[in-house]
């Protein structure tokens, strides 16, 4: 995969591409990636890439100029500009499902603004408006950050173990089962038996009933969203009796 990023601080991402797995995975050439500082495409004299809105308001808007022309500088050195997103509070919410769909692509290009937002004009080469939360960041960086690692920890080959990924919670649309590593007892507190048992078919039995349990007291809403098997369902109404009792 190829991954283009346009911002006006590409220093930012010096740490987080070039650690931990990320920084793995560009060493391993498992992805390829750019980081643009779009200020060196702008044509104004005194290098700016913003100015104020017509009309009048507060804040200054990203100027067209500087994104269109670094991004058809990144379509002419690789025939494209792939899924170009732009990162944005108004767009559509981030989660698993979208990381895993830009997980599917080639290429993608994040465009992460600063100021108090873009040019209209600038949403016309954009494929995709994406925002981390409801809430307002300083600029696209951090959310770039989040979105690229959510994303690149799913391609093939950048885990070490290739099951971790569909475990993870939200990938199966249930928060993760608790997990537990050695000692089996650190200072009184002890590994479930059931973990300890051998018994592979009531290991798994037991990590769909926390499974549905840790989702049905924390993320509720999860659950209205999902098929369950019968088996799922019956350990979902066990569960909901048993807090109704307490």
């Amino acid at each position: 995969m190829r991954i283009d990023i346009l911002s006006l601080f590409p220093q930012m991402f010096d740490g987080p591409l070039h650690e931990s797995m990320i920084g793995n995975a560009v060493e391993n050439k498992v992805i390829d990636v750019g980081v643009t500082n779009f200020r060196d495409y702008t044509t104004d004299k005194h290098n700016h890439v913003d100015d104020y809105p017509y009309g009048g308001g507060a804040g200054m808007l990203l100027q067209p100029q500087p994104i269109f022309d670094a991004l058809a500088d990144i379509e002419a050195k690789h025939a494209t500009k792939g899924r170009v997103i732009l990162l944005d509070p108004a767009g559509y919410q981030f989660n698993q499902s979208v990381a895993e769909d830009f997980a599917k692509e080639d290429h993608l290009t994040f465009i992460c603004g600063h100021y108090e937002g873009y040019d209209e004009r600038i949403r016309s080469l954009v494929t995709d408006e994406v925002s981390l939360g409801d809430y307002v960041l300083t600029g696209g960086e951090l959310g770039a950050m989040v979105m690229i690692d959510a994303t690149v920890r799913l391609i093939p080959g950048v885990l070490g173990n290739a099951e971790s990924a569909p475990g993870d919670s939200f990938s199966s649309g249930l928060l993760e089962y608790p997990q537990y590593t050695r000692p089996a007892d650190f200072r009184g507190l002890k590994v479930p038996d059931i973990l300890l048992s051998g018994d592979h078919g009531k290991i798994d039995d037991w990590r769909l009933q926390q499974a549905l349990k840790r989702t049905y007291e924390r993320r509720p809403d999860m659950l209205a969203k999902l098929q369950l098997s019968g088996k799922a369902r019956q350990m979902l109404a066990d569960i909901k009796a048993d807090a109704d009792e307490l």
